[in-house]
């Protein structure tokens, strides 16, 4: 545990002393945010706000797990030390995916960035990879946890590599989705890793203690410049990569099913999207006064602070739960 600790205040030193350095520079580039006429009125003056802030996290990570790498490849731990690269490349993966439709769109100008068929195929490579790595590599059984149930089922091998390949496609778009006003996705996605990281502590599975606490100092490092009113916004880069964080974490642990109830608010950030897009289809009108869910309440008069507030209080709330079921 002290090891742990120690982990985590280092990353969380590294990322912030990293947003010092990385923020300016993006500022000179003009990779400043992009903010839509038809949102919320209030985050109009964001505009120009530096984003794609998150390969300060990007950094970090490679930056720890490195060093984690070395540490315990010279303290004769070689198994955990080979064991933290696939989390390490399926989440810098998921993050370069959006580093270069942040890129596109922000510094080259192309308005529409990453083809999103292109998106799509490069994060299904990397799932499929990572997944590929865990059934035959590593060979992880197809067990999957049943909250509440508290019981293993396992799963048909032709059923569970398409099943944890969604989960990791479906995982990064919602926290992608969550990601829309000052410090929500990252706080939510703090939470969240802390609670598959505790779980991986009560489990003794070291890899998941040392990779989830790297990604937690690393994302608080982050809110410390994402927090309202926001120096920096993670963009895309953060967002899929903080996607490829969680359910990267998910399935090593085997619980990909407790992700419905610890991280229920990216969930139903998504849902939301779907629920608005079909309903406006099939009938011209909006359920919600705008998706994702998060922008419904700030358009009801909510202000971000407290939207973000709610919402990291009702995850907190269910990773307590997660941990007890």
């Amino acid at each position: 545990m002290r090891l742990e600790t120690s982990i985590l205040i280092l990353s969380f030193i590294i990322t912030v002393i990293l947003g010092f350095i990385i923020i300016p520079i993006l500022k000179k580039l003009k990779v400043g945010q992009i903010e839509r006429d038809d949102g919320p009125q209030t985050h109009l003056k964001k505009q120009g706000t530096p984003t794609m802030g998150g390969i300060i996290m990007i950094i970090a990570t490679i930056i720890m797990i490195t060093g984690a790498y070395i540490y315990f490849v010279a303290n004769n731990n070689v198994e955990v030390a080979n064991n933290l690269l696939p989390m390490l490349l399926v989440t810098i993966g998921f993050g370069l995916i959006g580093f270069i439709d942040d890129f596109k769109k922000l510094v080259l100008k192309n308005t529409t960035g990453l083809k999103p068929s292109y998106k799509m195929l490069g994060l299904l490579i990397i799932a499929v990879i990572y997944v590929i790595y865990l059934v035959y590599g590593l060979k992880i059984s197809t067990q999957t946890y049943i909250p509440f149930l508290k019981i293993y089922i396992d799963i048909p091998i032709y059923l569970y590599i398409p099943f944890t390949i969604f989960v990791l496609l479906g995982t990064t778009n919602a926290i992608n989705l969550t990601d829309g006003i000052d410090g929500l996705s990252s706080s939510i996605s703090a939470i969240i890793i802390t609670c598959l990281t505790i779980i991986g502590i009560l489990k003794g599975i070291p890899e998941v203690t040392i990779f989830g606490s790297v990604m937690v100092g690393a994302v608080l490092g982050f809110l410390m410049f994402n927090l309202h009113p926001a120096k920096v916004f993670m963009g895309d880069t953060g967002s899929l990569l903080l996607g490829g964080v969680i359910s990267a974490l998910a399935l090593y642990l085997k619980m990909p099913l407790l992700l419905i109830i610890i991280a229920l608010i990216p969930v139903l950030e998504t849902i939301s999207v779907f629920i608005q897009v079909a309903y406006y289809k099939k009938t011209g009108n909006r359920i919600f006064k705008m998706a994702p869910l998060h922008h419904h309440f700030e358009l009801s008069g909510w202000r971000e602070s407290k939207v973000v507030i709610v919402f990291s209080l009702i995850t907190l709330a269910l990773c307590v739960i997660g941990l007890k079921i």
